[in-house]
């Protein structure tokens, strides 16, 4: 692709990025008086999408939903115009002792979703929240507070997920974990998939609209992909039920895209504008801000749970450089190690870094989209890799490593999805040099519905495990979650699984439970 095509399409990129900002701050200005008489829109039930909240804060929460009386219809069913959508905070689930209450724009221009940020709460309790639209009215969602910073914590309960291809399975897990009693929920990545639905919906055998055959493309084949997924009641029961962190990996996009590139589409700028734009209109967080050099949405965030824990998440797909040694498997190669090869971009790099030196928290939670233990595929026999993952950028690894040594953080632990499988990892400080010490652990989560039910990665990937003493524990064949808990003497970690992904009402059952005690890094068999 020429220089010149490379940078109209970067130009178009950071126009629709500009645009969503925009409408973004025209959402979040008062409602007058007169609007709030205003009824256009289509007669279906519009909160089909069902409610969330996201990105809690110790004062204040996001509340999110959207308006889509028909979901797959371009506009959702909506007339081309905003409209005003009201929300309500409230102590008790019966709105008996309403906190907050306000009006905010549902727009065309972000397909009607709506995004409230809430603020002035009391910190470290539960609120329900609701909106009326017309004489419809939401469910009723769930969401908390964080402690304040550096307050005293007891306690931090969360799970994270990842990979929920829809048609691969239903989502049995996000049924058992809407039952758990959790302080949030974090996703890390491959929300949705990028492919189009087959007509008897895969592995759920369910017909799907025909407009959904082929792959989104544009912005709103993107919402009908996000409304499919979000169709789904065990997800949108989890959702309602928490209040939720989430990162993006590949999918989201195209498969193992690196910045504004993949291996066979080469400059992907226009595709990801659109399907940037449609996660942002479906997910419950903070209106986009801008990087100043890189100009793409700004999405790693940062929670601190009272004394106790800071979690960061961090964004590895947009920012990253083209893999030095080649995409996917390849050998390792002495390109990786330039230094001006990142996997974050240098910028989030320094926001990362400048959190860990700051940190005071007993525990320091990284979340990432992709795996950072290095995975060997041929042992001394050769160098072979997975470059879609931290192994593609070892310099970068290494930065990050260092900065955890340097700054004296304590007790870190990553957590990660994207690979479909389970494993418990030893994180070395050098994985150039095994001798070097275990500085930190890292839990990676199988998928939510990915794969099915299919023995897939356990063939593939445990003939390997032996080359990487650093691996703890390794499945590569079941779907779930993973519930942690974390005190002032450890993080415990669950992987609670599923019999099976064929059927809404699957049984549930926890696999394996590890445990990191405080000080000591390296997770063992609880």
């Amino acid at each position: 692709m020429s220089e010149a095509s490379t940078e109209l399409g970067r130009r178009r990129f950071l126009a629709g990025v500009s645009a969503v900002a925009g409408a973004a701050a025209l959402a979040g200005s008062p409602v007058g008086r007169a609007a709030a008489t205003t009824r256009p829109g289509g007669g279906n039930y519009p909160f089909q999408l069902g409610v969330a909240s996201g990105d809690p804060t110790a004062t204040g929460v996001v509340l999110w939903t959207r308006l889509v009386p028909e979901p797959f219809v371009p506009g959702g069913g909506m007339q081309p115009r905003r409209v005003p959508v009201e929300w309500q905070v409230s102590r008790d689930e019966r709105f008996r002792h309403v906190v907050a209450v306000g009006s905010a724009w549902a727009l065309p221009e972000l397909a009607h979703s709506v995004h409230v940020e809430v603020e002035g709460l009391a910190s470290d309790r539960e609120w329900f929240y609701r909106f009326r639209y017309r004489g419809d009215v939401s469910p009723v969602g769930r969401t908390r507070t964080a402690p304040r910073s550096g307050a005293p914590v007891g306690a931090l309960a969360f799970a994270f997920a990842s990979c929920q291809d829809w048609a691969s399975g239903y989502y049995p897990s996000y049924r058992h974990l809407a039952r758990e009693d959790l302080d949030l929920v974090l996703h890390l990545g491959d929300y949705v998939y990028e492919g189009g639905i087959p007509a008897d919906g895969g592995y759920r055998g369910q017909d799907t609209p025909d407009v959904l055959r082929s792959a989104p493309l544009d912005l709103e084949r993107w919402r009908m992909q996000y409304a499919l997924y979000k169709s789904d009641p065990d997800l949108r029961l989890a959702h309602a039920r928490f209040p939720w962190l989430v990162t993006w990996d590949d999918h989201e996009v195209k498969n193992d895209y690196a910045g504004t590139e993949q291996e066979q589409a080469g400059d992907i700028s226009a595709l990801r504008a659109a399907a940037y734009q449609a996660w942002y209109e479906h997910q419950p967080v903070r209106a986009p801000s801008r990087h100043d050099a890189l100009g793409g949405p700004r999405i790693q965030r940062r929670l601190r749970w009272g004394r106790l824990a800071q979690l960061d998440v961090v964004d590895g797909r947009q920012h990253r450089s083209v893999p030095p040694c080649g995409w996917g498997e390849a050998d390792a190669c002495a390109a990786a190690y330039a230094p001006d090869v990142t996997m974050l971009g240098f910028q989030q790099e320094r926001w990362l870094y400048d959190g860990f030196a700051a940190s005071s928290a007993t525990w320091n939670l990284l979340g990432s989209n992709v795996m950072m233990a290095r995975l060997d595929h041929d042992g001394p026999s050769g160098s072979r890799l997975w470059h879609d993952a931290w192994d593609g950028f070892p310099a970068a690894r290494k930065r990050l490593t260092d900065a955890w040594t340097r700054h004296g953080v304590r007790n870190p632990v990553v957590v990660t999805g994207d690979w479909h499988s389970s494993f418990v990892n030893d994180i070395h400080g050098d994985f150039d040099r095994p001798d070097s010490p275990v500085i930190a652990t890292e839990f990676v989560g199988t998928s939510i519905s990915s794969n099915g039910d299919g023995e897939v990665y356990g063939p593939y990937y445990g003939p390997m495990i032996k080359y990487n003493p650093h691996i703890r524990f390794f499945d590569g064949d079941r779907r779930g979650y993973v519930r942690c808990r974390v005190d002032r003497k450890e993080f415990r970690a669950d992987l609670q699984m599923v019999d099976t992904v064929g059927r809404r009402d699957a049984g549930e059952s926890t696999f394996a439970s590890f445990v990191v005690e405080e000080g000591r890094p390296g997770a063992h068999r609880a």
